[in-house]
């Protein structure tokens, strides 16, 4: 069985000549891909040259200098982004998982009234200018969140831990959503606040039971307010009626009597002035009136003189009537 050795004779030249030309095209090829972007509709495209702000692209197909003479950042400036204080989101669906431990530092403050709670928040927030973004404020996330802590701690120190926990957490959102977009205005950070959410208010863990027992008592007590100021409410404005309505009743009696003694003495001023005019025709009309009032009054009476004895046994009286003479 013989041996054969095979050569295989190449032109130096020819490979000098189609290397060069696949060189060529491999750097023309590179040069292609990386001078074509893609800018996504909810993004800008901040372009540097040379490592200086050059121009701003909008969502589309968009090229650029290759060979890292030009550079693309993309901004989301059309999406709400968002930034949690005091936990963590780890499984974002229909019931997502939140981890807080490792982050008390960041939720535990101390209120005005020198007590601790734990504030836990969300900011809510939309990239308004791609330019001041990336170039007034070195990495504006990182500032974003230390300027959201020291906006929080700021006005939750200005209230009480009830507040706080209870009537004033949304004022406490709205404080601290406006002295946020005021200090990301003065830094010119290029961020807009769409929103603070106080995502979940409470006492520290050790003395969580001592406050619920506050809270308990408090409401105890708001109640009982409540049930006496019903009480008060149901009963003092019936008294003060029936207060009103003795008062109007004895005036009404007062008058009534005043009026009568008025009306009684003015009669007997006229029947005085008759009186004096003809005192003994004035005697028997009085007489003769009051006789008239009276004697209907006395039921079964015979009035007969006393020296007639012979008519007493004619007449049939009663016994129990009896005679008078």
């Amino acid at each position: 069985m013989a041996n054969k050795n095979f050569e295989i004779n190449v032109d130096p030249d020819w490979i000098k000549k189609y290397l060069r030309k696949i060189i060529l095209g491999l750097i023309l090829i590179y040069a292609a891909f990386s001078a074509i972007y893609t800018v996504g509709p909810e993004e800008e495209g901040v372009v540097l040259q040379m490592g200086k702000y050059n121009r701003t692209v909008q969502p589309g197909l968009n090229f650029i200098l290759p060979f890292g003479i030009e550079e693309i950042f993309k901004i989301p400036v059309q999406r709400q982004l968002k930034q949690e204080f005091g936990f963590r989101t780890t499984n974002p669906s229909q019931r997502s998982d939140y981890v807080k431990d490792g982050y008390l530092d960041e939720s535990t403050m101390l209120t005005g009234d020198l007590n601790l709670t734990d504030v836990e928040w969300v900011v809510q927030y939309r990239i308004s200018d791609s330019y001041k973004y990336l170039f007034k404020v070195r990495n504006a996330d990182k500032t974003l969140r230390d300027m959201s802590e020291a906006a929080m701690r700021k006005i939750v120190g200005d209230r009480t831990v009830n507040e706080v926990l209870t009537v004033g957490r949304q004022e406490i959102a709205t404080s601290v959503e406006q002295l946020l977009q005021e200090l990301c205005d003065e830094y010119e950070n290029g961020i807009r606040i769409d929103q603070v959410v106080l995502q979940d208010v409470n006492p520290p863990d050790p003395v969580k039971p001592s406050f619920n027992a506050v809270n308990e008592a408090q409401q105890e007590r708001e109640t009982l307010i409540n049930q006496a100021e019903a009480d008060y409410n149901r009963v003092i404005p019936r008294a003060r009626g029936e207060a009103q309505e003795t008062i109007e009743l004895a005036e009404a009696f007062a008058l009534n009597r005043v009026n009568r003694s008025k009306g009684e003495a003015e009669r007997f001023n006229s029947l005085f002035k008759e009186y004096i005019k003809a005192p003994e025709v004035t005697k028997q009309r009085i007489y003769l009136e009051t006789m008239e009032k009276v004697l209907p009054k006395l039921g079964n009476k015979v009035i007969v003189d006393e020296k007639g004895n012979n008519v007493l046994p004619l007449l049939n009286l009663e016994r129990k009537g009896g005679t008078e003479k």
